[in-house]
Order: C-alpha cells, then structure tokens, then sequence
C-alpha cells in the first residue's frame, strides 16, 4: 500500500502549480519537500499512520481541484479593500517596486505610515 500512496503523492507534486514570484514562501514547493522528507526511501518507506496519510492526501487533493472554490462560489474577485487578485498576487510577492505608482495610492500611504517610526509622525495642530 505503500506504493500507491507514494504514487498518488508524487502525482499531486506534478499536478500541483509553483508561483516562482513567491521564491520560500510557494505551497508547491514546500509540498514538494514535505512528500521527499516524508517518503525517504520512496516506495519502500513504512508508513505509521496510514489513515493519516490518506486524509491528508485527500485534503490536499481537494485543494488542488479546486473543489472548496467550485462548491462555494465567490461573488467578486476582490477583498474588502477593493484590491483585484492580481494586485494581491503582486503585494504578496514581495515585488512592490514593480507596481504603478498610480496603483499604489492606498496601499503606498499605509505602508508609509506604519513604517515610520512615532517621532517621525507629524503632530496634528490642535483644534480651537
């Protein structure tokens, strides 16, 4: 059985999509690891907890279909912001240098704001 559970895995790796803008931070790539530190002596490895295995085989492969975005459709592409998916993709990358300076506008003003320190914040001048 421990064959055809490496199989599936492996299969899953193929399947499974890499985002190279994310470089450590992918789910394809760290899947891919977990699967290789899991199954070390590929399909002779012994597994503990076989139901274990299977469930998380299960989920994953429930992940990758698609099947939770299919069964509970969104109405919109976007968050609470207003922000698209593909700014969204951009901002997570960690490429914010490449984005459209008109683009930034909300996003550049809160970056802005938390990263400075409290002394460089401007004091408002008190209402009379």
């Amino acid at each position: 059985m421990a064959t055809t559970r490496y199989r599936r895995f492996l299969k899953l790796c193929e399947e499974w999509p890499r985002d190279e803008g994310k470089k450590a931070r992918d789910l394809g790539t760290f899947l891919r690891q977990r699967v290789a530190s899991a199954f070390r002596e590929g399909e002779n490895t012994q597994i503990s907890d076989p139901e274990k295995c299977d469930q998380m085989y299960e989920s994953l492969a429930r992940i990758n279909s698609n099947y939770y975005r299919q069964r509970f459709p969104r109405v919109r592409d976007t968050s609470f912001t207003g922000v698209t998916v593909e700014e969204c993709k951009l901002l997570l990358s960690g490429n914010l240098h490449q984005m459209d300076e008109e683009k930034k506008g909300l996003w550049k003003k809160l970056l802005e704001r938390f990263s400075k320190s409290p002394e460089e914040v401007p004091e408002k001048a008190p209402e009379k």
